[in-house]
Order: C-alpha cells, then structure tokens, then sequence
C-alpha cells in the first residue's frame, strides 16, 4: 500500500480538546502501512509439484473429510435454531460439507439490535486503526488462509482450481487491500480554507448511524466479503446473510476478520430464509442500507419494501444492488475467428457460465460463421467436466437443483423449438452432481426467449446475421434485453471500433475490446451495469466506499464575532 505524506497543520483548539483522530484531516498523518507499489494479488499457477498445490490438495482432503457446523454468530455469541440446513458438493451432492443454521425473526431482530449499537462504538475507531485491521485480514488472506478459502470455494461452489484461486484468493484480497487504500487517498482531500489563522475547514467520513444488510451471492465468495466488509471499512455496523450454497467459503471469511481485529458486533453472522431476512430488515426505523447482488425479483422486492416503510427509517437507506446480466459478445466481419472462438468458450463456459459477466448471446456475421461455428464445436468437444478436485477438469456442476432446473429447461426449450438448433452440447445429468454439458444453440429468432432472458449456466445462443444487416444486428444488441452488464465487440476495423463504442454505450456497464466479457480485476475494470443490471456503483473503484460513509464538514473560526451589521450599512 502507498505511504501517506501530508502537510501537518499545527493542531488548533478544537484539536487539542478532541484529538487529532476525531479530525480527518489529521487521521491518517501517522499511518506505517507497507512502502509498495499498489498492485493487484498475484493469481498462482498450481502446477505439478508446487507448493501451493501441494497445500491446496491437503486442504481439500481435509475440508471433505467431515462436515463443518457454521453457527449464526451475533456480537461475540454463537446461536443455533431448530431450523438446521446443510450445504452439499454441487459436484457430489449426496456429500454434505457444512451443516448450518437459519436465524428466526427474532434473533435477526437481536442482530439489529446489536449492530445499531456496536455502531457507534465501531464509528469511533481511527481510520488508522481500521486500515491496519483490513492490511492485516488481506495478509492472514494472502499467506495462512490462502488454501482453505480456495478448498472451501472449490468445494462448496464448484469452482475448478484457478476459478477459486482468481477469487477467493486474488480478487477477495485486493477488495481488502485496495479499498483500504481509496479509503486512505479519499482523506487526502480536504476543503478549500482560504485562510487558516480566520478559518479552518475540514472534512471527515462518518458511518451511517442504524446497521448496513449485505446479501450476497454464492457465485464469488470475494463479493461476499466485499458487500459485507466494505460498509463496515466505513464504520458502518452490518448483517451479512449470505447465500446457503456459499456458507463455507464466507465463514471462512468472517473468521478471518475476527482474527484480523474486526470487533464483535461489527459484521454479524446471519443464514437465514430470504424473505424473512428481508420483511425483517425492511421493517426497522434504524435499517440505513442493502449491500445486495442476485436476482432482479428479489432486489425489486426488497426496494419496493424500502419504499412502503419509507416514512419509518432515521436515513434514507442507501441500495446498491447487482442483479446479472445477458451478456453479449458482437462479432463484426472484420474480426478475428480464432481470438472470438477461445474467448467466447472461456466467456460462456468458465464456471458453467454461473458469472454475472458470462457471454450468454453472442451475434456473429455469415461471412465468419462457418469458421467460428467449427472452432466452437472443436473447443467444445475438448471441455473436460467434472470433480473439482481433479486439476485437469475445465469446469464442473452448476450450483444446485433449482438452477439444474432452470438451465435444463431452455436446453429443453431448444430441443422443442423449430427456430433453435443445438450444434454441440445438450446433454445433462444429476445422478451424482448437477451436471450440464456447455451448450451452444443458434437461433434464426434473435428475439427468441432464450436471447433475451438470463439463464445464468453454460448455455450459448448465437444468432448468425447478413453482413449488409449490421446496423439492424448493432440495434438488436440494444434493445433484445432488460440488462446492460457485460458486453464485448470483435473487430480489426478501427473505424467501426470507435463506431461501437458510441452504439454500445448504454448496452454495457463493463465494455471490452477484442476480450472476453468475464475477468474484471479490483483496481483495473471496476465493475457494475446499467438498467436492470444494477445500480452500477463499480464495486473494485475508488468511488464504491462513498456510498457507504456520510461525510462531515467542519468549520472552525479561530477570530471572535463582534459585528451584527456589514461595513455597508454603515
């Protein structure tokens, strides 16, 4: 992390009554944080005879071999319920590899409770204090509890070796390292005081006074810890529900923030039913913000409950949500196959195509359709599914049975329909795992429910259109859907390349040339969409810690007041 060098002001009274922490101007003068080169976490390679291989085989053995019972934790206590779930191997289902607890209504209450006052406690700790804290969680991240984050990943959510690795190592600790970091450069800024014998001004970030909700999602266990710990870097008090199919790999987390330092109280534990979480939370006067990423009913659901209770809360809650995507690669005729076909595969059928990023309907001209179509039917043939704990498969099962439904039905829908055609893939079981072959399906319909709905698994449609038809195609990317996450273009035309990023400007939150659309990296593409997509506040950005902190400005006059009337009425 960059050392912090400022001008020391020389401390006036209201600084020698209340400290120099309590001014955020003054906060951070004294911080020893590591003389560094920002820089994002190194992603390993786990090749043959490593050691980080060999330490995350030991650690898979040891996460399988029994089943870990995760309690809801409130303050410093550990809670259990008679409502006792269990989170299985997608890839094995009969496995059960934690054992867990949903909270009721009244212990989620007892949370609020505790989370409104650890608050003001928390609120009071120096952002010194606190960026220590969040410098020493990203080490215990990067060094001890590497391996059991990635075995508790692979594991629970299916992730292949490097998926985990990519996230619950890499991007999990440069959330904690580099929004520590915007944190510290925000304190830089002070404002304008054109005269510092009359008048002093200053401004410092506060924590919003009620408790923060962080619901977060299976599918990254880093956006976990980013929705819950960031608020809290803030000095926000918060109530993580996480996803049941992710309990393992964010417990892991909470944890590791409690032996970081976080106190008590300051992040809640809390498993529970979905709609009860949020009928409770939404009910509270002292509710003060969602930190939410799923689905688009859930979040429409829990807004328009902030909305009904609106007169109720001390704050207008603050609601960040990310909802998915449908996302599109465009290929143009001057593209080049070979760089389309490889990103493609990887865009749609990395992590079964369970990203909110993955390319999920891709557009491509007739003049290069017969090349792409053979190189995606080649790669696809190449794709190795199976059991994570074998390095050598690409990819594995989806997360559950309700998401094997939902994917399968469109499989099924385009084995039905005479507008689709399934060109590789299709088939699928769930004797052992929740197993779904990468499929791709081309379509003569481009509005065809299945280009226009999120399916969120390796399911690939692609409509094939006349090179003279580009503009109608480019118009087709824009309006086919209600989402606005992802999207990349193909092309060596440099002129169309300037063209498309003018046509494509609403159509993506995250545009890429030439790339994939999956892969933002904290700190290099801050990541977030449009529309129905999300609130787009670009989680891995500087500006992402804003939304949770309420600033103060201070103004402090040092020459008495003695005049009612202005010189000009005299």
């Amino acid at each position: 992390m960059f050392s912090l060098v400022r001008k020391v002001i020389k401390p006036s009274v209201y600084l020698q009554r209340f400290g120099t922490e309590r001014c955020i101007g003054s906060v951070v003068q004294h911080l020893k944080l590591k003389e560094s080169e920002l820089k994002n976490e190194p992603v390993l390679s786990y090749e043959k005879n490593s050691k980080e291989r060999k330490e995350l085989e030991d650690n898979l053995k040891k996460l399988s071999s029994k089943c870990e019972e995760v309690p809801i934790y409130i303050g410093d206590k550990e809670y259990k319920t008679n409502d006792i779930r269990h989170q299985v191997m997608p890839h094995k289902h009969s496995h059960k590899l934690a054992k867990f607890y949903y909270a009721d209504i009244k212990l989620i209450n007892k949370a609020i409770e505790t989370a409104v006052e650890t608050q003001k406690k928390w609120d009071r700790t120096t952002i010194e204090e606190r960026l220590r804290i969040w410098d020493k969680a990203a080490d215990l991240m990067a060094g001890p509890y590497r391996q059991e984050l990635n075995a508790a990943t692979m594991l629970g959510q299916s992730k292949t070796v490097i998926q985990a690795e990519i996230d619950s190592a890499a991007e999990l600790i440069d959330f904690i390292r580099m929004n520590a970091y915007f944190l510290k450069e925000c304190t830089k800024y002070q404002p304008i005081s054109e005269n510092i014998k009359v008048t002093k001004n200053s401004l410092r970030y506060r924590g919003i006074d009620g408790f923060i909700a962080a619901v977060s999602p299976f599918n990254f266990t880093a956006i976990g810890g980013n929705l819950a710990y960031t608020p809290a870097l803030m000095g926000n008090a918060v109530l993580w529900k996480p996803s049941d199919t992710a309990v393992l790999s964010n417990w892991v987390i909470f944890k590791i923030m409690l032996e970081a330092g976080v106190p008590p109280g300051v992040v809640n534990f809390l498993p529970a039913d979905g709609p009860v979480f949020g009928d409770t939370i939404t009910k509270s006067p002292d509710f003060a913000g969602l930190n939410f990423t799923g689905s688009v009913p859930t979040f429409n659901r829990l807004w328009r409950q902030v909305g009904e209770n609106i007169n109720i809360y001390k704050n207008f809650p603050r609601l960040i949500g990310e909802c998915g995507g449908k996302n599109f690669h465009f290929v143009h005729p001057t593209a080049d196959s070979e760089t389309v076909v490889t990103a493609t595969i990887r865009s749609a059928f990395e992590f079964c195509g369970q990203k909110c990023s993955a390319c999920s309907r891709m557009y491509v001209p007739e003049t290069l359709w017969p090349k792409i179509k053979s190189g995606l039917i080649e790669k696809q043939k190449t794709l190795k599914i199976g059991d994570v704990s074998d390095l050598t498969s690409f990819t594995s099962a989806v997360i559950d049975d309700k998401a094997f439904a939902r994917i399968t039905s469109y499989i099924e829908h385009a084995k039905k329909s005479s507008n689709l055609e399934i060109i590789a893939g299709g088939n699928y079981s769930d004797k052992i795992g929740y197993y779904i072959d990468p499929t791709i399906v081309v379509t003569k319909d481009p509005l065809d429910k299945i280009m226009r709905e999120e399916i969120f698994g390796p399911v690939l449609t692609i409509y094939v259109y006349k090179d003279s038809d580009l503009k109608k195609a480019i118009n087709l990317v824009n309006t086919s859907t209600q989402f606005a996450l992802t999207g990349a273009v193909f092309a060596q035309d440099e002129s169309f390349l300037r063209q498309a990023l003018e046509e494509f400007k609403m159509a993506a939150g995250n545009f890429y040339i030439n790339d994939k659309s999956t892969g933002s990296v904290v700190g290099q593409q801050p990541f977030g969409g449009g529309r129905m997509s999300g609130t787009n506040d670009k989680a891995g950005g500087p500006h992402y810690i804003l939304r949770w902190t309420s600033p103060q400005s201070i103004k402090e006059t040092f020459v008495p007041l003695r005049d009612i009337d202005y010189p000009y009425m005299r």
